[in-house]
């Protein structure tokens, strides 16, 4: 048997599912090394030892796998955020959805990249910032209830919420490449800026600029 007859045996061997899963795999690698205008179906196809027509047959162009591969890796990250944010008190909770970030990140740094890279026009939906539109609806809705209880104006929990999913999607990017510390010391870090500032919070911040004359910045312009 020549190879190429050995090669065809091998190819054919493999179900129409094990195909189609085969090629988000690879497109899933190429995606994120190269993006998407650099990456062709030629090369798809080559990588996969099978023809450019199959992988049109499985996916209709390198736009529809593009597409699958990004809404499979917004619905492994969207689950594990979502599910962070729906259990546990709220620094465990707080806890939680820093370390899923950070745990998606180093289990499918490839799918990170592809989220965080610029897709198509044609990809309205199923953005990374899509996703993070979300986690910032969530954690306000969580925070407009302990705004509530303490009094605070609850208008303002959104401007909270985005200011610290972004400061966690910010540190969890700076992390993809740095890797150090570990996921769980930059969670705790994250957590221990997060929470002490909600605890410490003033229900009534002003900028040090308009504080009276004569207050240390040591007291934060808060009256006792």
């Amino acid at each position: 048997m020549t190879s190429g007859d050995s090669n065809r045996v091998g190819r054919a061997r493999m179900t129409g599912t094990q195909r189609r899963q085969q090629l988000i795999e690879i497109g899933r690698s190429l995606f994120a090394e190269r993006g998407y205008d650099a990456t062709s179906i030629e090369e798809i196809a080559q990588r996969a030892q099978v023809s450019k027509p199959v992988v049109y047959e499985h996916f209709g162009g390198k736009e529809g796998l593009y597409a699958v591969v990004v809404d499979r890796e917004m619905s492994s990250l969207l689950n594990m955020v979502t599910s962070s944010l729906t259990r546990n008190r709220s620094r465990v909770r707080l806890e939680q959805v820093a370390l899923a970030l950070l745990t998606y990140i180093e289990e499918r740094s490839d799918g990170f990249r592809i989220l965080m890279r610029d897709q198509p026009a044609a990809a309205a939906e199923g953005t990374y910032s899509s996703l993070l539109n979300e986690a910032v609806n969530q954690v306000a809705h969580i925070l407009a209830g302990d705004f509530g209880r303490r009094g605070f104006d609850t208008s303002l929990a959104t401007l909270y919420a985005q200011a610290l999913v972004g400061m966690v999607a910010t540190a969890a990017t700076w992390w993809l490449d740095a890797r150090e510390p570990s996921k769980e010391v930059v969670a705790a870090h994250l957590v221990n800026l997060c929470w002490n500032g909600l605890t410490h919070l003033e229900a009534d911040p002003q900028l040090a600029s308009e504080w009276p004359r004569g207050i240390p910045e040591s007291s934060g312009g808060a009256t006792p």
